[in-house]
């Protein structure tokens, strides 16, 4: 399952990416050869953009090459490496529950409540703001699947 995920999350974080390429090469073409830049590729490029933060932070967590400052366990016999991981794993899942799970949902309650558009693509903030909670539920199932490997 985790493989599965891992799949479609890679394709569709390149997909995201090229379609921001070719927004961002179509805002210069607009802007620096037919004098008339687009309307809304700046708004589009921003959105993409959290798209790929947060869903790549999904992405790089679930493969663990996230960036970690490993002084303190490195010094430290296995067992108790192995303690401090499950610890900061079980504190990264606390905090992407409450922070992106409870706080993103909230976000897009919020947003999809006040009726919130953007305002050149006219499509609903809750949809850009979608992605933080499921990013937050994808980061929860890896971490939670980490705990049950004996990798820890």
């Amino acid at each position: 399952m985790r493989r599965k995920i891992d799949a479609v999350l890679s394709r569709t974080l390149i997909v995201i990416m090229a379609v921001m390429v070719i927004n961002v090469l179509w805002q210069v073409f607009t802007r620096y050869v037919t004098g008339n830049p687009s309307s809304f590729t700046d708004e589009l490029a921003r959105y993409l953009m959290i798209w790929i933060g947060v869903l790549g932070a999904a992405y790089v967590s679930g493969r663990n090459l996230h960036v970690a400052i490993d002084i303190l366990p490195m010094r430290q016999n296995k067992k108790t490496q192995k303690k401090l991981k499950t610890i900061v794993t079980i504190l990264v899942i606390l905090f992407v529950f409450f922070a992106f799970v409870i706080g993103g949902s909230r976000l897009v309650y919020i947003s999809y409540v006040l009726g919130q558009q953007s305002p050149a693509l006219q499509v609903p903030l809750a949809l850009v703001y979608i992605i933080i909670p499921i990013s937050g539920l994808l980061i929860m199932y890896y971490k939670i699947s980490d705990l049950n490997t004996k990798e820890l």
